[in-house]
C-alpha cells in the first residue's frame, strides 16, 4: 500500500471528496500534502457545521468550503519545495491545475484566494476556507477573525461582539485538536 493512499485513507480525519482523492492520486501528490489536504477539510467542516447552525440565513456554499479546503493546495504538486518552505507560486499554478481538469472557477478559485484574505472581493466562503487553513495547526489570525466576524454580523443583523464570541469558540474547540492533526500530516513522507 503505497504512502499516498495511507495518507487519504488511514482513520483519524474526514476523507477528502471522491472527487478530490482521484485528483490527488492522477497527480501522483506528495503523501504529506495529502494529509494536509485532509486536516484543513476537516477543520472546514467544523467550521462549515457552525456557520450552517449558528448563521443559517448565510447560506454557505459548504460544498464549495468543503472543495476548497481539499484543494487550496494543490498547486503544491508542482512545487513541491513549498511543502517545506515559503511560496506563493502554488496558488496561481494550482488555479490553472483544477481548471485544466475542468473543475469549475466557484471551487477551483480557492487555490488562489485561501492566503488574500484581505482582498476586498473575497466572500464568505473563501475566509472559512481561510480560516481551516489556519485553525487546523492552531494559529489564529485576529485580522482574518475580525473579516469573518464582520462579514457575519452584516449577514446576521447579530452584534459583533456576539458574533465574535460564538467564532471565538468554535475556533478554540477546533483548534484543540491542533496536535493531532499535526501528528497525522507529519506521519506521511513529504515525496
Amino acid at each position: 500500500m503505497s504512502s499516498l493512499h495511507r495518507a487519504l485513507t488511514d482513520p483519524g480525519l474526514r476523507p477528502l471528496p471522491e472527487r478530490v482523492s482521484l485528483l490527488l492520486k492522477e497527480l501522483d501528490a506528495p503523501p504529506r500534502l495529502a494529509a494536509h489536504l485532509r486536516a484543513v477539510h476537516d477543520v472546514a467542516a467544523g467550521l462549515v457545521a457552525w456557520v450552517r447552525e449558528r448563521h443559517p440565513a448565510l447560506g454557505v456554499d459548504g460544498e464549495a468550503v468543503l472543495f476548497g479546503a481539499a484543494t487550496h493546495d494543490v498547486g503544491k504538486t508542482l512545487h513541491p519545495s513549498e511543502l517545506t518552505g515559503p511560496g506563493g507560486e502554488h496558488e496561481p499554478a494550482g488555479y490553472a491545475l483544477l481548471r485544466e481538469r475542468g473543475v469549475e472557477d466557484r471551487l477551483a478559485r480557492f487555490a488562489r484566494t485561501h492566503t488574500s484574505w484581505g482582498d476586498p472581493d473575497i466572500g464568505i466562503e473563501d475566509l472559512l476556507v481561510s480560516l481551516a487553513d489556519n485553525i487546523w495547526k492552531a494559529r489564529r489570525l485576529p485580522d482574518l477573525e475580525q473579516h469573518v466576524v464582520d462579514m457575519l454580523s452584516a449577514a446576521s443583523g447579530e452584534p459583533k461582539w456576539q458574533v465574535f464570541m460564538g467564532l471565538d469558540d468554535v475556533c478554540d474547540r477546533l483548534a484543540a485538536g491542533a496536535d493531532r492533526r499535526l501528528a497525522f500530516q507529519s506521519a506521511y513522507p513529504v515525496a
